[in-house]
């Protein structure tokens, strides 16, 4: 079974969220569990304090190295074994569809610790974490939603959770490139026609339409993306020189 644990200070809102849906089927049929640990439990206090004033001062609380420890320390003793730890942080590395790939697959379980307040002590970093990983150029009050996604987007790749591999492998950034456009019904919604190629029943035109799509969408919306994929293929040769006609004709009618 694949395990993620979380360490937190909201582990019901947490829990909450990822046993709806395709993951909570997923944890009841045993190919998933998701822990989540409240931090709290760690502590040494009476009041259960998991922060302080930051050394050499500055406004707001930093977490304290300590109960992250004892809430770390725990779960590696009940795994038998020290577990790979993600610190989900603005200062890591910009999460993507290749490391959810990578965790789901180098390990069986590992650990996401979700900081608080103005961030968490940096010896706890240096002694327990492996990586730190963020989900994009901004700043959140919390680590919770970081780890909500990289759990999501690490989970729906573990066998079984999804019905068939072609789930996910037709999806946007698994090979590179955008995903083509979806359509459902009905057929003409709003004066918009579904595009005709696919009411034709025809599999290997729609794939190569479907591929064409993606091509261009990723042509246009992410341009990073699209100079790094390979469309040395005679297939894809022959896709991009349709593209190239139907926007020179299209450009000669105007």
């Amino acid at each position: 079974m694949f395990q993620i644990d979380i360490m937190t200070l909201f582990p019901e809102s947490v829990g909450d969220m990822l046993c709806e849906s395709v993951l909570g089927r997923a944890q009841e049929r045993n190919y998933i569990r998701i822990n989540c640990w409240q931090i709290r439990d760690y502590t040494v206090n009476k009041q259960n304090q998991v922060d302080n004033y930051p050394y050499g001062g500055g406004r707001g609380a930093v977490m304290q190295a300590d109960p992250l420890y004892r809430c770390w320390e725990h779960i590696c003793q009940e795994a038998g074994k020290r577990l790979h730890t993600i610190f989900l942080s603005p200062c890591g590395k910009t999460f993507c569809q290749a490391d959810a790939r990578r965790l789901s697959t180098e390990y069986d379980r590992f650990i996401l610790v979700c900081g608080h307040y103005e961030g968490i002590d940096e010896r706890f970093i240096e002694e327990c974490v492996d990586e730190e990983l963020s989900i994009g150029d901004f700043v959140l009050t919390g680590g919770e939603i970081p780890a909500m996604a990289v759990a999501d987007a690490v989970c729906r790749l573990v066998p079984g959770v999804l019905p068939d591999p072609e789930c996910y492998e037709n999806e946007s950034h698994w090979a590179g490139m955008l995903e083509y456009p979806q359509y459902s019904r009905p057929e003409v919604w709003h004066g918009r026609a579904v595009p005709p190629i696919l009411l034709s029943g025809h599999h290997a035109n729609i794939a190569k339409w479907r591929r064409k799509q993606s091509i261009l969408r990723t042509r246009e919306r992410r341009p990073d993306l699209y100079e790094k994929l390979d469309l040395s293929s005679k297939q894809d040769k022959k896709l991009l020189a349709e593209l190239e006609q139907e926007e020179h004709g299209t450009d000669g009618e105007t």
